[in-house]
C-alpha cells in the first residue's frame, strides 16, 4: 500500500484489483496525493493509514462529483 512517507505514495496494483469497494463492491482508485482508495460509484474515499486500508463506510470521506470523476477536456485553445 503506501510507504508511509509523504511525497511517494504508492499502491500494489495486484492489491488494488483484489480490494472493492464494501458498499457497491466496485471497483477503487488510488489517490496517491490524498492516500485514499476511492471509490467513484458510492462517491467514497477510504484512508489509508500506516499503510493499511480502513475500508469502513463510517471512516470514509464524502466527495464531491468534482473529485470522484476528473472534469471533462474541452476542445480548442486557451
Amino acid at each position: 500500500m503506501a510507504d508511509g512517507r509523504d511525497g511517494n505514495r504508492t499502491v500494489d496494483p495486484k492489491l488494488l484489483e483484489l480490494l472493492a469497494c464494501p458498499l457497491t463492491k466496485g471497483p477503487l482508485a488510488w489517490d496517491p496525493e490524498r492516500g485514499e482508495l476511492v471509490s467513484r460509484v458510492a462517491k467514497l474515499a477510504y484512508p489509508v493509514r500506516d499503510g493499511i486500508p480502513i475500508m469502513l463506510p463510517s471512516e470514509a470521506r464524502v466527495i464531491a462529483i468534482d473529485d470522484a470523476m476528473p472534469p471533462p477536456r474541452l476542445g480548442g485553445s486557451e
